[in-house]
């Protein structure tokens, strides 16, 4: 089948739309793209010089949702399904899948690094891990009448976060502290909340702030607008408050920068957990001993195992996490200037690219 894309010659350089024929083999599936969201992942390849792992030329993208139109031996079944497309697709076969580690499978495919990607009209993955969606066109299913492109963000943005979260052991009338709120934080503390944890938001912006005050946060508190002293301060007295020990509070890094790792680092206390979710390609310094002297653990999250999808899907279908304030649409054909944007900061909200036609 004849397909379409924005394909990377070269980093920092603009991308080109080029055509290309795809066919599913066995096992695997094309799926019509409905929307493909913009992650800070994708401006670390296209600007920052992260490597891929099939190397350029590539179509980036990896938060995909959309319809599977043409199917290859052995995924009949997924014949006109809409879907999510995990943005880490694990193999299901090796040891590592076989021990509940898909996430580091090293068959793995992930869109985007080792295959095409999502910016594009189709997509050709495996269809093992595919997330199934209702039929959305239900009210019943769809009480909030959310369309298919706004879901592409449950790949990364949503699921992510929730992997993080399960890992941590989080419970209800737990500590949850987030630092950076933009796009995976956002969604980690809506996700958190609705865990029944209390919630402590944390960034430089003020309407991200505000916006997560609406949803989840019961304490917001500005970076840039406190010394770290304060901050720690003010933190330890929201959970004095309510009388969450040191055991009880999770720290989630989800600002990836260098910053906001050493703020989430230093946050830990005694016997608390720091769940290494952002990204970011600079190095930071920081005492591990601290993890020795206060029997702590820090500990990263790659992507999300397929298996948790629907619980997350149901989350959002149910009311218990929001999409649309978080995110945006913008036509595919603007691409290029979209990475700008987004990489100048200009943008606060979770872009989400939409092929025309």
């Amino acid at each position: 089948m004849r397909v379409a894309g924005w394909v990377v010659q070269k980093g920092n350089e603009a991308m080109v739309w080029e055509a290309r024929d795809e066919s599913p083999g066995p096992g695997e599936v094309l799926v019509e793209v409905a929307g493909c969201g913009v992650c800070h992942t994708d401006l670390g390849f296209f600007y920052e010089g992260v490597p891929t792992r099939k190397g350029f030329p590539l179509t980036l993208g990896h938060e995909v949702s959309g319809t599977v139109v043409v199917v290859g031996e052995g995924a009949e079944e997924w014949i006109g399904r809409a879907v999510i497309v995990p943005a880490v697709i694990p193999c299901g076969k090796c040891s590592a899948c076989g021990a509940g580690r898909g996430s580091i499978c090293p068959r793995q495919v992930f869109p985007g690094c080792d295959v095409h990607g999502g910016f594009a009209t189709h997509l050709r993955v495996p269809a093992l891990g595919l997330c199934p969606l209702p039929n959305l066109g239900n009210p019943a299913n769809n009480p909030r009448h959310l369309d298919l492109a706004s879901l592409s963000v449950v790949a990364d943005a949503v699921s992510t976060p929730y992997q993080a979260i399960r890992r941590s052991g989080l419970d209800r009338g737990d500590l949850a502290v987030f630092v950076g709120v933009g796009g995976v934080g956002g969604f980690g503390v809506q996700i958190a909340a609705a865990l029944g944890a209390a919630v402590v938001a944390i960034d430089v912006s003020e309407e991200r702030l505000n916006l997560m005050a609406r949803h989840g946060a019961e304490l917001t508190l500005r970076a840039d607008q406190v010394d770290f002293k304060e901050l720690r301060g003010a933190i330890k007295s929201f959970a004095d408050s309510r009388g969450i020990p040191s055991w009880h509070q999770k720290v989630f890094e989800t600002s990836g920068t260098p910053q906001g790792q050493s703020t989430a680092f230093g946050l830990l206390g005694q016997g608390g957990y720091l769940a290494v979710v952002g990204f970011t390609p600079h190095k930071v310094e920081l005492r591990l001993s601290n993890l020795m002297a206060m029997d702590a653990v820090a500990q990263g999250n790659w992507g999300c195992l397929p298996e948790h999808y629907p619980a997350i899907v149901g989350l959002i279908l149910s009311g218990k996490v929001s999409l649309e304030p978080f995110i945006e649409r913008r036509p595919l054909s603007a691409i290029n200037e979209i990475f700008a944007e987004v990489h100048q900061h200009k943008v606060s909200r979770r872009i989400v690219l939409v092929p025309e036609g």
